[in-house]
């Protein structure tokens, strides 16, 4: 239905987008292929697939939806995608992404990401590679002029981030850096591909930790890389084939599943998500709450226009909050909560809790964590498909615990 997808809403894209059914035996989900390697027809003539590092039908499908459903403008036939890729981890594919430049060059990036990011452009590319990163809240856009410098080839923004939600305005960094021989790149995983899509905004490639929203269900680990200038692509196709961190065959069929179920859960994940922000908002106990979808956010207006789904402005399905206590009396509101869990990780069916500075964020340096307000009352929530009434007493029940 590829040829068709030009003319498809976002929801029926996460059903069809880049999809065919198969010509052999008429299966309308594409098959698990977990062949190593293809017989060739002569030397060096291949029937269309090689070696599964390098070329597999079911990674091809999950890597042809998700291209798709971010608006990649790469030609993509039945067996091949062009503009997406598919890596082991949402780490796998920034590294990747990485591995494109090359000694001496100079990354901004966003002063709040995931703290698995930022280990690793820290703790790992500056030191082994020699790229240097100056960090930068991205909501000010004189600040990111002013981190620019000669050797600037790559901005590396979150938005919304992990775990603060800052909201950048893409479309206006876009039109300050276009032109400038930088790279502009946008980890989309809080958002998704249903509230925003950056390659819309001018941005040259988008990133996902696919494991969150698109796969959905807390059972697979990926990562992707979309874009939609050719020669971006190319260089990505090959460091993906030459360090071979590429997604294996059944988890492509876990994360192509799960994606076909997104438009329905980012309805709810949002619309729930919303109802507990403003319970916690309204709160004695809660001292801020940040989240998108609320008037109080200090980006409300680049949110409103940038994040939509369906037309409609959505905040997405993540809420953080500062709670009027210490360290102890958050340990009571996580260890309270009966539907919540409390765990790492987001974007799932299930609704998860946790505390960023002792769990996805202890890896940032506490005097960054700091600065950025990621302190011992924080708590971050993900916000699952269950009854929004069930949500809303199990949130209840852990304020009462304060």
């Amino acid at each position: 239905m590829s040829e068709h997808d030009s003319q498809m809403q976002l929801d029926t894209l996460t059903v069809h987008g880049g999809q065919h059914v198969c010509p052999q035996t008429g299966a309308v989900m594409p098959p698990v292929y977990l062949s190593s390697t293809y017989a060739q027809t002569a030397p060096g003539e291949h029937q269309g697939f090689e070696y599964s590092r390098s070329h597999n039908p079911t990674r091809y499908a999950l890597e042809r939806c998700i291209a798709r459903l971010e608006g990649s403008a790469l030609d993509q036939s039945q067996d091949v995608s062009f503009g997406g890729f598919a890596f082991s981890s949402g780490l796998a594919a920034t590294a990747t992404l990485l591995d494109t430049l090359k000694s001496g060059d100079h990354v901004i990036a966003m002063d709040d990401l995931y703290g698995g990011t930022h280990r690793l452009f820290r703790q790992v590319i500056n030191p082994s590679r020699g790229i240097d990163f100056t960090f930068v809240d991205m909501t000010d856009l004189d600040a990111i002029e002013a981190a620019v410098t000669d050797r600037t080839r790559l901005l590396w923004v979150e938005t919304p981030t992990n775990p603060m939600l800052k909201i950048s305005d893409l479309q206006a960094i876009a039109d300050r850096l276009r032109g400038r021989g930088i790279l502009l790149a946008c980890d989309n995983t809080f958002a998704t591909p249903m509230l925003q899509r950056p390659l819309t905004m001018g941005f040259d490639v988008v990133m996902h930790s696919g494991t969150k929203y698109i796969g959905g269900h807390s059972d697979v680990v990926c990562g992707m890389l979309v874009t939609s200038d050719q020669a971006i692509a190319e260089r990505i196709r090959f460091h993906q084939n030459a360090v071979g961190s590429v997604l294996g065959p059944f988890d492509s069929y876990l994360a192509l599943r799960g994606a076909k179920t997104m438009a329905l859960r980012m309805q709810r994940h949002c619309d729930s998500a919303l109802r507990i922000a403003q319970l916690l908002e309204a709160s004695d106990k809660v001292a801020q709450v940040i989240y998108p979808g609320l008037p109080s956010h200090p980006q409300a207006d680049v949110a409103r226009r940038q994040m939509c789904l369906g037309g409609t402005p959505a905040g997405g399905g993540m809420i953080t909050a500062t709670l009027e206590t210490d360290l102890a009396g958050s340990r009571r509101f996580l260890e309270a909560v009966q539907v919540f869990a409390l765990a790492e990780s987001l974007g799932g069916v299930e609704s998860l809790i946790e505390h960023p500075a002792i769990m996805t964020h202890a890896s940032v340096p506490p005097e960054h964590r700091a600065a950025l307000g990621i302190g011992d009352a924080l708590v971050r929530l993900s916000v699952g498909i269950e009854s929004p009434d069930d949500l809303c007493r199990d949130v209840e029940r852990a304020l009462a615990a304060v």
